[in-house]
Protein backbone atom coordinates (compact mmCIF):
# COMPACT_ATOMS: atom_id res chain seq x y z
CA UNK A 1 0.00 0.00 0.00
CA UNK A 2 1.52 3.71 -0.83
CA UNK A 3 -0.25 6.60 0.76
CA UNK A 4 0.00 9.51 -0.37
CA UNK A 5 0.65 12.12 2.92
CA UNK A 6 -1.47 15.02 1.24
CA UNK A 7 -4.87 15.04 2.13
CA UNK A 8 -7.01 16.03 -0.82
CA UNK A 9 -9.46 18.89 0.36
CA UNK A 10 -11.76 18.77 -2.59
CA UNK A 11 -13.02 15.65 -1.00
CA UNK A 12 -14.85 16.75 1.96
CA UNK A 13 -16.31 14.12 4.26
CA UNK A 14 -15.83 11.60 1.27
CA UNK A 15 -14.52 8.38 3.82
CA UNK A 16 -14.07 6.99 -0.29
CA UNK A 17 -13.65 8.23 -3.25
CA UNK A 18 -13.04 6.37 -6.51
CA UNK A 19 -12.71 8.07 -9.69
CA UNK A 20 -12.54 6.57 -13.35
CA UNK A 21 -12.50 3.31 -12.24
CA UNK A 22 -11.97 0.70 -15.45
CA UNK A 23 -11.66 -3.26 -15.02
CA UNK A 24 -12.10 -5.06 -17.90
CA UNK A 25 -11.77 -9.40 -17.73
CA UNK A 26 -11.83 -11.36 -21.15
CA UNK A 27 -14.98 -10.78 -23.00
CA UNK A 28 -16.35 -8.43 -20.34
CA UNK A 29 -16.14 -4.50 -19.24
CA UNK A 30 -16.78 -4.97 -15.65
CA UNK A 31 -15.84 -1.63 -14.84
CA UNK A 32 -16.24 1.51 -17.17
CA UNK A 33 -14.79 4.44 -15.60
CA UNK A 34 -16.55 4.36 -12.74
CA UNK A 35 -17.17 7.18 -9.90
CA UNK A 36 -17.97 6.50 -6.60
CA UNK A 37 -17.78 8.09 -3.30
CA UNK A 38 -19.14 7.32 0.48
CA UNK A 39 -19.43 9.89 3.15
CA UNK A 40 -18.78 9.50 7.03
CA UNK A 41 -21.77 8.54 8.92
CA UNK A 42 -23.89 7.20 5.57
CA UNK A 43 -25.20 3.66 4.25
CA UNK A 44 -24.77 3.75 0.60
CA UNK A 45 -26.76 1.04 -1.70
CA UNK A 46 -24.94 0.31 -4.68
CA UNK A 47 -27.88 -0.73 -6.74
CA UNK A 48 -28.04 -3.13 -10.10
CA UNK A 49 -28.58 -6.41 -11.60
CA UNK A 50 -26.57 -9.47 -10.91
CA UNK A 51 -23.34 -8.88 -13.32
CA UNK A 52 -23.47 -4.78 -13.52
CA UNK A 53 -20.30 -4.60 -11.87
CA UNK A 54 -21.00 -3.86 -8.72
CA UNK A 55 -18.81 -6.66 -6.83
CA UNK A 56 -16.05 -5.88 -9.20
CA UNK A 57 -15.86 -2.63 -8.15
CA UNK A 58 -16.09 -2.93 -4.17
CA UNK A 59 -13.37 -5.79 -4.67
CA UNK A 60 -11.47 -3.06 -6.41
CA UNK A 61 -11.62 -0.60 -3.45
CA UNK A 62 -10.87 -3.69 -0.83
CA UNK A 63 -7.90 -4.94 -2.81
CA UNK A 64 -9.00 -8.25 -4.25
CA UNK A 65 -8.94 -6.87 -7.85
CA UNK A 66 -6.22 -4.79 -8.97
CA UNK A 67 -7.71 -2.04 -11.37
CA UNK A 68 -6.42 -1.36 -14.84
CA UNK A 69 -6.87 2.28 -14.26
CA UNK A 70 -8.34 5.01 -12.08
CA UNK A 71 -7.76 6.67 -8.48
CA UNK A 72 -8.31 5.24 -4.85
CA UNK A 73 -8.66 7.96 -2.14
CA UNK A 74 -9.35 6.57 1.72
CA UNK A 75 -10.09 9.55 3.92
CA UNK A 76 -8.78 11.89 1.87
CA UNK A 77 -5.32 10.11 0.98
CA UNK A 78 -4.58 8.85 -2.81
CA UNK A 79 -3.86 5.42 -2.08
CA UNK A 80 -2.63 2.33 -4.31
CA UNK A 81 -4.63 -1.53 -2.07
CA UNK A 82 -2.61 -3.43 -3.39
CA UNK A 83 -3.89 -6.78 -1.02
CA UNK A 84 -6.87 -6.99 1.71
CA UNK A 85 -4.49 -6.78 4.15
CA UNK A 86 -3.57 -2.94 3.12
CA UNK A 87 -7.34 -2.35 3.38
CA UNK A 88 -7.41 -3.90 6.65
CA UNK A 89 -5.00 -1.65 7.61
CA UNK A 90 -6.85 1.76 5.72
CA UNK A 91 -9.86 0.89 7.69
CA UNK A 92 -11.69 -1.35 5.29
CA UNK A 93 -13.82 -4.10 5.77
CA UNK A 94 -15.36 -6.40 3.40
CA UNK A 95 -18.53 -9.10 4.10
CA UNK A 96 -18.73 -11.37 1.42
CA UNK A 97 -21.90 -13.04 0.20
CA UNK A 98 -20.05 -16.30 0.25
CA UNK A 99 -18.75 -16.69 4.01
CA UNK A 100 -15.24 -17.77 4.45
CA UNK A 101 -15.10 -19.25 7.85
CA UNK A 102 -13.64 -22.11 9.38
CA UNK A 103 -16.51 -24.83 10.42
CA UNK A 104 -14.59 -26.83 13.04
CA UNK A 105 -13.22 -23.62 14.84
CA UNK A 106 -14.56 -21.04 17.74
CA UNK A 107 -16.71 -17.64 17.08
CA UNK A 108 -13.52 -16.10 18.28
CA UNK A 109 -11.12 -18.47 17.14
CA UNK A 110 -11.98 -17.29 13.46
CA UNK A 111 -12.55 -13.65 14.57
CA UNK A 112 -8.89 -13.87 15.43
CA UNK A 113 -7.71 -16.10 13.10
CA UNK A 114 -5.16 -14.30 10.96
CA UNK A 115 -4.05 -11.57 13.14
CA UNK A 116 -0.53 -10.86 14.12
CA UNK A 117 -1.03 -9.88 17.84
CA UNK A 118 -0.70 -11.50 19.97
CA UNK A 119 2.48 -13.18 18.49
CA UNK A 120 3.73 -15.90 21.34
CA UNK A 121 0.48 -15.62 24.42
CA UNK A 122 -2.55 -15.78 23.04
CA UNK A 123 -5.69 -15.30 25.33
CA UNK A 124 -8.93 -16.90 24.21
CA UNK A 125 -10.84 -14.81 27.05
CA UNK A 126 -9.45 -11.30 26.66
CA UNK A 127 -10.13 -12.04 22.99
CA UNK A 128 -13.57 -13.71 23.56
CA UNK A 129 -14.52 -10.54 26.30
CA UNK A 130 -13.52 -7.89 23.47
CA UNK A 131 -15.62 -10.00 20.76
CA UNK A 132 -18.90 -10.08 23.34
CA UNK A 133 -18.32 -6.27 23.96
CA UNK A 134 -18.50 -5.71 20.26
CA UNK A 135 -21.91 -7.87 19.72
CA UNK A 136 -23.38 -6.36 22.37
CA UNK A 137 -22.20 -2.26 20.94
CA UNK A 138 -23.80 -3.57 17.12
CA UNK A 139 -26.99 -5.96 18.66
CA UNK A 140 -24.85 -8.69 16.67
CA UNK A 141 -25.27 -11.34 19.21
CA UNK A 142 -23.58 -14.61 18.92
CA UNK A 143 -21.61 -16.87 21.16
CA UNK A 144 -17.81 -16.41 21.07
CA UNK A 145 -17.16 -20.16 22.51
CA UNK A 146 -19.88 -22.12 19.63
CA UNK A 147 -18.00 -24.00 16.91
CA UNK A 148 -19.26 -22.59 13.49
CA UNK A 149 -20.81 -25.53 12.36
CA UNK A 150 -23.36 -25.03 15.07
CA UNK A 151 -24.16 -22.06 13.97
CA UNK A 152 -27.10 -20.27 11.67
CA UNK A 153 -26.40 -19.09 7.91
CA UNK A 154 -27.60 -15.64 9.62
CA UNK A 155 -25.02 -16.25 12.88
CA UNK A 156 -22.35 -17.04 10.89
CA UNK A 157 -22.73 -13.70 8.83
CA UNK A 158 -22.81 -12.23 12.04
CA UNK A 159 -19.13 -13.34 12.86
CA UNK A 160 -18.15 -12.46 9.47
CA UNK A 161 -19.18 -8.41 10.36
CA UNK A 162 -17.72 -9.00 13.62
CA UNK A 163 -13.91 -9.87 12.63
CA UNK A 164 -14.59 -6.85 10.47
CA UNK A 165 -15.10 -4.73 13.79
CA UNK A 166 -12.79 -6.62 15.61
CA UNK A 167 -9.81 -4.90 13.25
CA UNK A 168 -11.12 -1.87 13.59
CA UNK A 169 -12.81 -0.81 10.20
CA UNK A 170 -14.84 2.10 9.84
CA UNK A 171 -15.13 1.79 6.19
CA UNK A 172 -17.64 -1.46 5.70
CA UNK A 173 -18.66 -3.32 2.53
CA UNK A 174 -21.65 -5.81 2.60
CA UNK A 175 -22.29 -7.97 -0.74
CA UNK A 176 -25.66 -9.17 -0.97
CA UNK A 177 -25.83 -10.01 2.70
CA UNK A 178 -29.63 -11.51 2.85
CA UNK A 179 -29.35 -13.31 0.48
CA UNK A 180 -29.55 -16.28 2.76
CA UNK A 181 -31.16 -14.30 6.02
CA UNK A 182 -34.49 -15.08 6.98
CA UNK A 183 -36.99 -11.97 7.36
CA UNK A 184 -36.18 -11.37 11.20
CA UNK A 185 -32.21 -11.92 10.52
CA UNK A 186 -32.26 -9.06 7.84
CA UNK A 187 -34.23 -7.07 10.23
CA UNK A 188 -31.68 -7.44 12.67
CA UNK A 189 -28.84 -6.53 10.69
CA UNK A 190 -30.48 -3.26 9.17
CA UNK A 191 -30.25 -2.36 12.71
CA UNK A 192 -26.50 -3.00 13.25
CA UNK A 193 -26.25 -1.50 10.29
CA UNK A 194 -28.22 1.67 11.17
CA UNK A 195 -26.25 2.11 14.44
CA UNK A 196 -22.59 1.81 12.88
CA UNK A 197 -23.77 4.49 10.54
CA UNK A 198 -24.78 6.70 13.43
CA UNK A 199 -21.48 6.11 15.21
CA UNK A 200 -19.54 7.63 11.89
CA UNK A 201 -19.20 4.75 9.93
CA UNK A 202 -19.46 4.72 6.47
CA UNK A 203 -21.22 1.22 4.76
CA UNK A 204 -21.70 0.25 1.00
CA UNK A 205 -24.63 -1.94 0.88
CA UNK A 206 -24.75 -3.81 -2.48
CA UNK A 207 -27.86 -4.86 -3.23
CA UNK A 208 -30.50 -5.71 -6.35
CA UNK A 209 -33.43 -5.59 -3.91
CA UNK A 210 -34.93 -2.27 -4.18
CA UNK A 211 -36.96 -2.57 -0.86
CA UNK A 212 -33.94 -2.98 0.98
CA UNK A 213 -32.45 0.41 -0.54
CA UNK A 214 -35.78 2.47 1.07
CA UNK A 215 -35.60 0.63 3.83
CA UNK A 216 -32.16 1.18 4.71
CA UNK A 217 -29.48 3.40 2.73
CA UNK A 218 -29.25 7.31 2.46
CA UNK A 219 -28.27 7.04 -0.68
CA UNK A 220 -27.89 5.08 -4.20
CA UNK A 221 -26.16 4.82 -6.76
CA UNK A 222 -27.36 2.91 -9.52
CA UNK A 223 -24.80 0.52 -11.95
CA UNK A 224 -26.17 -0.94 -15.06
CA UNK A 225 -23.40 -2.71 -17.75
CA UNK A 226 -20.60 -1.83 -15.81
CA UNK A 227 -21.10 1.85 -15.69
CA UNK A 228 -22.78 4.54 -13.04
CA UNK A 229 -26.32 5.35 -14.09
CA UNK A 230 -26.73 7.91 -11.07
CA UNK A 231 -26.51 8.61 -7.66
CA UNK A 232 -29.48 10.02 -5.65
CA UNK A 233 -30.78 10.49 -2.19
CA UNK A 234 -32.88 7.35 -1.37
CA UNK A 235 -35.53 9.84 0.13
CA UNK A 236 -38.12 10.59 -2.69
CA UNK A 237 -36.48 8.17 -4.96
CA UNK A 238 -39.51 6.31 -6.93
CA UNK A 239 -39.46 2.52 -6.89
CA UNK A 240 -40.16 2.14 -11.19
CA UNK A 241 -37.89 4.62 -11.86
CA UNK A 242 -34.65 2.92 -9.98
CA UNK A 243 -35.76 -0.40 -11.38
CA UNK A 244 -35.85 1.20 -14.88
CA UNK A 245 -32.90 2.36 -14.65
CA UNK A 246 -31.29 -0.49 -13.09
CA UNK A 247 -32.68 -2.83 -16.71
CA UNK A 248 -32.87 -0.56 -19.12
CA UNK A 249 -36.51 -1.00 -19.46
CA UNK A 250 -40.01 -1.07 -17.58
CA UNK A 251 -40.32 -3.58 -15.17
CA UNK A 252 -43.44 -5.51 -14.32
CA UNK A 253 -43.85 -6.23 -10.74
CA UNK A 254 -47.11 -8.34 -10.91
CA UNK A 255 -46.96 -11.55 -13.37
CA UNK A 256 -49.68 -11.61 -15.65
CA UNK A 257 -51.63 -14.94 -14.96
CA UNK A 258 -54.78 -15.94 -16.66
CA UNK A 259 -57.46 -18.66 -14.66
CA UNK A 260 -57.57 -22.25 -16.25
CA UNK A 261 -58.83 -25.02 -14.85
CA UNK A 262 -56.55 -27.85 -13.37
CA UNK A 263 -55.88 -30.78 -15.01
CA UNK A 264 -55.47 -34.39 -14.46
CA UNK A 265 -53.15 -35.35 -10.33
CA UNK A 266 -49.46 -35.17 -11.93
CA UNK A 267 -47.63 -34.76 -8.66
CA UNK A 268 -48.99 -37.08 -6.00
CA UNK A 269 -47.56 -36.97 -2.20
CA UNK A 270 -48.82 -39.58 0.44
CA UNK A 271 -48.04 -39.76 3.87
CA UNK A 272 -44.51 -39.00 3.35
CA UNK A 273 -42.55 -39.18 6.75
CA UNK A 274 -38.05 -38.06 6.59
CA UNK A 275 -35.60 -37.32 9.20
CA UNK A 276 -32.45 -34.30 8.16
CA UNK A 277 -28.93 -34.43 8.24
CA UNK A 278 -28.84 -34.38 12.31
CA UNK A 279 -31.15 -37.71 12.42
CA UNK A 280 -34.51 -35.89 13.61
CA UNK A 281 -37.84 -35.47 11.97
CA UNK A 282 -38.29 -33.50 9.18
CA UNK A 283 -41.32 -34.44 7.16
CA UNK A 284 -44.38 -35.66 9.09
CA UNK A 285 -47.34 -37.78 7.39
CA UNK A 286 -46.92 -34.81 4.78
CA UNK A 287 -49.60 -35.62 1.85
CA UNK A 288 -49.69 -33.19 -1.20
CA UNK A 289 -51.04 -33.28 -4.87
CA UNK A 290 -50.33 -31.36 -7.87
CA UNK A 291 -52.38 -31.16 -10.80
CA UNK A 292 -51.30 -30.52 -14.45
CA UNK A 293 -51.64 -26.46 -15.14
CA UNK A 294 -51.32 -25.75 -11.59
CA UNK A 295 -49.12 -24.09 -9.14
CA UNK A 296 -48.59 -24.97 -5.83
CA UNK A 297 -46.81 -23.20 -3.58
CA UNK A 298 -45.69 -24.14 -0.51
CA UNK A 299 -44.73 -21.03 2.61
CA UNK A 300 -42.82 -21.51 5.55
CA UNK A 301 -39.79 -19.76 7.23
CA UNK A 302 -36.65 -21.68 5.90
CA UNK A 303 -35.85 -24.96 7.89
CA UNK A 304 -39.40 -26.24 8.34
CA UNK A 305 -39.04 -29.29 6.59
CA UNK A 306 -38.98 -27.69 2.86
CA UNK A 307 -35.43 -28.51 1.94
CA UNK A 308 -36.80 -32.49 2.56
CA UNK A 309 -39.65 -32.84 0.89
CA UNK A 310 -37.28 -31.32 -2.26
CA UNK A 311 -34.94 -33.59 -2.18
CA UNK A 312 -37.28 -36.71 -1.34
CA UNK A 313 -38.75 -35.60 -4.92
CA UNK A 314 -35.86 -34.89 -6.50
CA UNK A 315 -34.78 -38.51 -5.88
CA UNK A 316 -31.60 -36.57 -3.58
CA UNK A 317 -32.80 -38.03 -0.52
CA UNK A 318 -34.90 -41.35 1.08
CA UNK A 319 -38.23 -41.32 2.76
CA UNK A 320 -38.78 -43.17 6.16
CA UNK A 321 -42.20 -43.57 4.96
CA UNK A 322 -44.90 -42.57 2.17
CA UNK A 323 -44.70 -42.28 -1.15
CA UNK A 324 -43.96 -40.25 -4.18
CA UNK A 325 -45.65 -40.69 -7.62
CA UNK A 326 -45.21 -38.48 -11.20
CA UNK A 327 -47.65 -39.17 -13.67
CA UNK A 328 -48.44 -42.22 -12.25
CA UNK A 329 -45.49 -44.03 -11.34
CA UNK A 330 -43.87 -44.49 -8.65
CA UNK A 331 -40.73 -42.97 -7.97
CA UNK A 332 -40.56 -43.54 -4.08
CA UNK A 333 -36.78 -43.40 -3.09
CA UNK A 334 -35.81 -44.13 -6.63
CA UNK A 335 -32.56 -43.04 -8.09
CA UNK A 336 -32.48 -39.24 -9.50
CA UNK A 337 -31.94 -40.58 -12.87
CA UNK A 338 -35.25 -42.63 -12.57
CA UNK A 339 -37.04 -39.38 -11.06
CA UNK A 340 -35.83 -37.35 -14.03
CA UNK A 341 -36.63 -39.62 -16.99
CA UNK A 342 -40.22 -39.78 -15.27
CA UNK A 343 -40.60 -36.22 -16.15
CA UNK A 344 -39.25 -34.42 -13.14
CA UNK A 345 -37.54 -31.07 -13.61
CA UNK A 346 -35.31 -29.66 -10.28
CA UNK A 347 -34.60 -26.41 -9.81
CA UNK A 348 -32.68 -26.65 -6.36
CA UNK A 349 -32.10 -24.07 -3.83
CA UNK A 350 -28.18 -23.77 -4.52
CA UNK A 351 -27.50 -23.42 -7.80
CA UNK A 352 -23.71 -23.64 -7.74
CA UNK A 353 -22.54 -27.15 -6.80
CA UNK A 354 -25.96 -28.26 -6.96
CA UNK A 355 -27.67 -26.61 -10.02
CA UNK A 356 -24.55 -25.76 -12.41
CA UNK A 357 -21.15 -26.96 -11.98
CA UNK A 358 -18.92 -23.96 -11.65
CA UNK A 359 -15.59 -24.98 -13.66
CA UNK A 360 -17.56 -26.98 -16.69
CA UNK A 361 -18.62 -24.59 -19.62
CA UNK A 362 -22.67 -23.54 -20.65
CA UNK A 363 -23.27 -25.72 -23.40
CA UNK A 364 -21.76 -29.03 -20.79
CA UNK A 365 -24.00 -27.45 -17.67
CA UNK A 366 -26.60 -27.59 -20.14
CA UNK A 367 -26.08 -30.94 -21.32
CA UNK A 368 -25.50 -32.39 -17.59
CA UNK A 369 -28.89 -34.34 -17.88
CA UNK A 370 -29.21 -35.39 -21.64
CA UNK A 371 -26.13 -35.97 -22.15
CA UNK A 372 -26.34 -39.48 -22.29
CA UNK A 373 -29.07 -39.52 -24.80
CA UNK A 374 -29.40 -39.06 -28.28
CA UNK A 375 -28.32 -36.82 -30.35
CA UNK A 376 -25.75 -35.69 -27.73
CA UNK A 377 -24.64 -39.32 -27.12
CA UNK A 378 -24.09 -42.34 -29.89
CA UNK A 379 -22.94 -45.89 -27.95
CA UNK A 380 -20.89 -43.89 -25.17
CA UNK A 381 -18.86 -41.31 -27.60
CA UNK A 382 -20.46 -37.31 -27.01
CA UNK A 383 -21.16 -35.53 -29.74
CA UNK A 384 -19.71 -31.83 -28.95
CA UNK A 385 -20.90 -30.22 -31.58
CA UNK A 386 -24.43 -30.81 -31.45
CA UNK A 387 -24.41 -30.08 -27.40
CA UNK A 388 -22.83 -26.71 -28.82
CA UNK A 389 -25.19 -26.23 -30.70
CA UNK A 390 -28.57 -27.18 -28.87
CA UNK A 391 -26.83 -25.16 -26.14
CA UNK A 392 -26.61 -21.79 -28.77
CA UNK A 393 -30.21 -22.69 -29.14
CA UNK A 394 -31.35 -22.27 -25.13
CA UNK A 395 -28.49 -19.45 -24.44
CA UNK A 396 -30.58 -17.29 -27.42
CA UNK A 397 -34.08 -19.12 -26.10
CA UNK A 398 -33.67 -18.18 -22.19
CA UNK A 399 -31.89 -14.92 -22.50
CA UNK A 400 -28.83 -16.53 -21.36
CA UNK A 401 -25.67 -13.56 -21.08
CA UNK A 402 -22.55 -15.36 -21.56
CA UNK A 403 -19.52 -14.64 -24.23
CA UNK A 404 -20.03 -17.98 -25.38
CA UNK A 405 -21.24 -21.60 -24.83
CA UNK A 406 -17.88 -22.36 -23.80
CA UNK A 407 -17.80 -19.66 -20.72
CA UNK A 408 -16.78 -21.27 -17.76
CA UNK A 409 -20.17 -21.10 -15.47
CA UNK A 410 -18.19 -19.53 -12.66
CA UNK A 411 -18.12 -16.16 -15.26
CA UNK A 412 -21.41 -15.76 -15.26
CA UNK A 413 -23.41 -13.42 -12.75
CA UNK A 414 -26.06 -15.48 -10.48
CA UNK A 415 -28.67 -14.62 -12.32
CA UNK A 416 -27.56 -16.23 -15.67
CA UNK A 417 -26.91 -19.20 -13.75
CA UNK A 418 -30.09 -19.45 -12.83
CA UNK A 419 -30.96 -19.13 -16.34
CA UNK A 420 -28.94 -22.39 -17.37
CA UNK A 421 -30.87 -24.30 -14.57
CA UNK A 422 -33.74 -23.32 -16.25
CA UNK A 423 -32.96 -23.94 -19.67
CA UNK A 424 -31.57 -27.29 -18.96
CA UNK A 425 -34.51 -28.76 -16.86
CA UNK A 426 -37.28 -27.32 -18.43
CA UNK A 427 -36.11 -28.53 -21.73
CA UNK A 428 -36.20 -32.13 -20.35
CA UNK A 429 -34.59 -34.86 -19.68
CA UNK A 430 -33.95 -36.14 -23.77
CA UNK A 431 -33.86 -32.07 -24.70
CA UNK A 432 -37.12 -32.64 -26.86
CA UNK A 433 -39.58 -33.82 -24.03
CA UNK A 434 -40.87 -30.93 -21.85
CA UNK A 435 -41.11 -32.25 -18.05
CA UNK A 436 -44.63 -33.13 -16.37
CA UNK A 437 -43.57 -31.85 -13.21
CA UNK A 438 -41.58 -28.72 -12.66
CA UNK A 439 -40.09 -28.76 -8.68
CA UNK A 440 -38.36 -25.06 -8.01
CA UNK A 441 -36.89 -24.30 -4.58
CA UNK A 442 -36.44 -20.90 -4.13
CA UNK A 443 -36.46 -19.94 -8.23
CA UNK A 444 -36.04 -16.33 -7.90
CA UNK A 445 -33.62 -16.58 -4.22
CA UNK A 446 -30.55 -13.49 -5.39
CA UNK A 447 -32.27 -12.40 -8.29
CA UNK A 448 -32.29 -9.13 -9.00
CA UNK A 449 -35.84 -7.65 -10.27
CA UNK A 450 -34.77 -8.34 -14.37
CA UNK A 451 -33.91 -12.16 -13.56
CA UNK A 452 -36.88 -12.58 -10.97
CA UNK A 453 -39.34 -10.99 -13.82
CA UNK A 454 -38.11 -13.30 -16.26
CA UNK A 455 -38.01 -16.40 -14.22
CA UNK A 456 -41.61 -16.02 -12.63
CA UNK A 457 -42.82 -15.26 -16.71
CA UNK A 458 -41.28 -18.84 -17.44
CA UNK A 459 -42.51 -20.49 -14.68
CA UNK A 460 -46.38 -19.30 -15.20
CA UNK A 461 -45.78 -20.14 -19.12
CA UNK A 462 -45.11 -23.99 -18.35
CA UNK A 463 -47.96 -23.87 -15.98
CA UNK A 464 -50.40 -22.61 -18.79
CA UNK A 465 -48.58 -25.29 -20.92
CA UNK A 466 -50.06 -27.87 -18.55
CA UNK A 467 -46.90 -28.32 -16.36
CA UNK A 468 -47.68 -29.02 -12.45
CA UNK A 469 -45.06 -26.71 -10.47
CA UNK A 470 -44.55 -26.58 -7.07
CA UNK A 471 -42.35 -23.58 -5.73
CA UNK A 472 -40.42 -23.18 -2.43
CA UNK A 473 -40.05 -19.92 -1.21
CA UNK A 474 -39.96 -17.50 1.44
CA UNK A 475 -41.03 -14.57 -0.59
CA UNK A 476 -44.73 -14.42 0.33
CA UNK A 477 -45.64 -11.98 -2.27
CA UNK A 478 -43.87 -13.88 -4.67
CA UNK A 479 -46.08 -16.40 -3.75
CA UNK A 480 -49.29 -15.53 -3.82
CA UNK A 481 -48.59 -13.44 -7.28
CA UNK A 482 -47.97 -17.22 -8.44
CA UNK A 483 -49.95 -19.78 -6.90
CA UNK A 484 -53.00 -21.44 -7.93
CA UNK A 485 -52.87 -23.31 -4.24
CA UNK A 486 -50.74 -22.74 -1.31
CA UNK A 487 -49.42 -25.33 1.16
CA UNK A 488 -47.70 -24.10 4.34
CA UNK A 489 -45.49 -26.10 6.47
CA UNK A 490 -44.10 -25.61 9.66
CA UNK A 491 -41.99 -28.41 11.47
CA UNK A 492 -42.32 -30.80 9.03
CA UNK A 493 -45.91 -30.26 8.82
CA UNK A 494 -48.62 -29.56 6.34
CA UNK A 495 -50.36 -26.77 8.82
CA UNK A 496 -52.85 -26.31 5.36
CA UNK A 497 -53.13 -25.76 1.63
CA UNK A 498 -55.78 -22.64 0.52
CA UNK A 499 -56.90 -22.42 -2.81
CA UNK A 500 -56.56 -18.91 -4.71
CA UNK A 501 -59.58 -17.27 -3.63
CA UNK A 502 -58.50 -17.59 0.35
CA UNK A 503 -55.24 -16.19 0.01
CA UNK A 504 -54.81 -14.15 3.21
CA UNK A 505 -51.43 -12.90 4.56
CA UNK A 506 -52.14 -12.35 8.16
CA UNK A 507 -53.94 -16.51 8.13
CA UNK A 508 -50.67 -17.54 6.19
CA UNK A 509 -48.80 -15.73 8.84
CA UNK A 510 -50.13 -17.18 11.64
CA UNK A 511 -49.79 -20.52 10.09
CA UNK A 512 -46.18 -20.08 9.21
CA UNK A 513 -45.41 -19.64 12.81
CA UNK A 514 -47.64 -22.93 14.08
CA UNK A 515 -50.47 -21.82 14.76
CA UNK A 516 -53.97 -22.95 13.08
CA UNK A 517 -55.88 -20.03 11.72
CA UNK A 518 -59.18 -19.16 10.77
CA UNK A 519 -58.65 -18.32 7.23
CA UNK A 520 -60.98 -15.30 5.82
CA UNK A 521 -63.30 -15.95 2.99
CA UNK A 522 -63.09 -19.90 3.86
Amino acid sequence: MEGNPRVDSSLGDYLVELRGIVKQFPGVLANDHVDFQLRRGEIHALLGENGAGKTTLMNVLYGIIKPDSGESYVKGRKVHIRSPKDAIALGIGMVHQHMKVVEPHTVVENVILGLKEPRFLLDLKEAASKVKQISERYGLKVDPFARIWQLSVGEKQRVEILKVLYRGADILIMDEPTSVLTPQETHELFSSLKTMAAEGKGVVYITHKLKEVFELSDRVTVMRKGKVVITRGTEGADERELAKLMVGREIFFHPERTARPPGKEMLVIEGLNAINDKGLPALKDVSLVVREGQILGIAGVAGNGQKELAEIIAGMRKCTSGRVSIGGADVTNKPSKFVFEKGLAYIPEERIGVGAVPTLNVAENLAVKSYRYRPFSNRGLLNREKMAASASELVKRFDIAAPSVETPALFLSGGNIQKVVLARELSGVTATEPPKVVMASYPTRGLDVGATEYVQKVLLQYRNEGCAIVIISEELDELLALSDELAVMFEGRIMGVLDRDRFDPESIGLMMAGRAAEVKGG
